[in-house]
């Protein structure tokens, strides 16, 4: 059995930059949900009473991600690098490094409290930021109107 890669590009020839600008696939793509490869998956839900942000960054170790909140921004960002060195007796040396970093900004929406504490866990590569909403804000309940 012979194991073929799938080319999905319509114009491979181009190069990737030609052939993603002249791709249809993503013509009414929105500029918010961007597919940079450098960029974690994210999830935003909103609740009642707070904001949750969820990061998928493995690989990264808690004290390698920064999260600032700063002017209705979320900040999050990371940087990772890695070096090792192997050396033998014969005189051959082999080095191999490796940087690993993501930087991401969010437009917090005016109803988030900025006074309240922000509370971000994190476990198995999965980042979580909560982010309290405003009192005044919460929604009230839903109320029905009868027709006459």
């Amino acid at each position: 059995m012979t194991l073929v890669k799938f080319n999905n590009r319509r114009f491979p020839w181009l190069g990737d930059r030609i052939s993603s600008w002249l791709d249809t696939n993503d013509f009414f793509a929105d500029d918010f949900f961007t597919k940079d490869a450098n960029l974690p998956a994210m999830n935003i839900k909103e609740n009642e009473t707070n904001f949750e942000v969820e990061l998928a960054v493995p690989g990264f170790s808690k004290d390698e991600i920064e999260i600032s909140l700063e002017n209705d921004m979320l900040h999050v960002s990371a940087k990772k690098s890695k070096e090792q060195v192997e050396e033998n007796d014969k005189g051959y040396t082999r080095k191999e490094f490796s940087y690993n970093e993501f930087e991401r900004k969010m437009l917090l929406p005016p109803s988030v409290n900025k006074e309240e504490e922000v509370k971000a866990t994190y476990k198995d590569g999965l980042l979580k930021v909560q982010l309290a909403k405003l009192a005044d804000a919460q929604e009230p309940p839903k109320k029905v109107i009868s027709i006459e």
